[in-house]
């Protein structure tokens, strides 16, 4: 089972493989918080910023994150998280960002993406 959650968040036993999909390394979190960061799977700077700033529409948004997806390096990182995830044969893992809140985050994407 997959679950999301900001990596602010404190670990808990069924968080499982805590995996970070972050640009950025966030400020005050120790290594030993997250299991796995794939950071080609963060939103491009670009793109952060303008969400950020309320420049775009969350529907824009999704519309250029999936557009980020034809990337080389962000095709082969979702690859190696899939490939992750059918390691775990059915065990839980969490997605990790900076994002407090779960609906309007690119977590929310990519776990539909994973399907």
């Amino acid at each position: 089972m997959i679950k999301m959650k900001s990596v602010y968040d404190p670990r808990s036993s069924g968080d499982g493989v805590r995996v970070l999909v972050s640009r950025y390394w966030p400020r005050g979190v120790k290594k030993e918080a997250v299991d796995r960061w794939f950071k080609d799977l963060g939103p491009s700077p670009a793109l952060i910023k303008s969400w950020k700033a309320g420049e775009i529409t969350w529907s824009e948004f999704k519309k250029r994150y999936k557009k980020e997806h034809g990337s080389e390096d962000w095709r082969r990182a979702f690859e190696e998280l899939k490939g992750l995830l059918s390691g775990l044969k059915g065990g839980d893992a969490t997605l990790l960002c900076t994002c407090r809140e779960g609906e309007r985050c690119h977590r929310q994407i990519l776990n539909d993406m994973l399907g």
